[in-house]
């Protein structure tokens, strides 16, 4: 269970926004570190993803277990390893919507056959990976502990 993941963004407050429409949550500043925000899903699991700006780093402290946050200090790719496939309560046509308004790349996507998502490109650089209700189901049904096992097992011995 991922009940929280941090990302980071050009414009934190706007990308925080825009997750929590999505959602159909509610966004608050982030009090660890200005200029960052939180998008609340207000599911049962406190599902949330805090946006922090652009070039900001998490890097251990110098004491035991408090994380402290840095500026990058070399020039980076805008764009990242970095995903999450996330469940919202928005029908593919109202995702598009969003998307289109803000400008930002939407693309509905079959993965190998298993299930499909949306692409969802928050400032065009970072993917989002959105479930929509009725594309869920097909994933979980997918990623149940023993249909993934069988679905891995075959894919094993098709390998070469």
């Amino acid at each position: 269970m991922i009940y929280h993941i941090s990302i980071s963004a050009y414009n934190p407050k706007h990308v925080a926004e825009v997750i929590a429409q999505l959602w159909q949550g509610q966004v608050i500043p982030f009090p660890n570190h200005p200029g960052s925000y939180i998008a609340l899903a207000f599911d049962l699991y406190g599902t949330m993803i805090e946006v922090l700006p652009k070039g900001t780093e998490l890097r251990p402290g110098k004491t035991e277990g408090y994380v402290q946050f840095a500026e990058a200090t070399a020039q980076q790719s805008p764009y990242s390893a970095t995903h999450a496939a996330i469940s919202v309560p928005l029908s593919e046509a109202e995702i598009r919507a969003i998307g289109e308004r803000e400008g930002w790349q939407v693309n509905r996507c079959n993965r190998a056959g298993f299930f499909e998502i949306i692409e969802f490109w928050l400032e065009n650089q970072l993917m989002l990976e959105l479930l929509p209700p009725e594309f869920a189901a097909r994933y979980l049904a997918f990623t149940e502990p023993h249909a993934l096992k069988y679905t891995l097992g075959e894919m094993a011995t098709a390998a070469p």
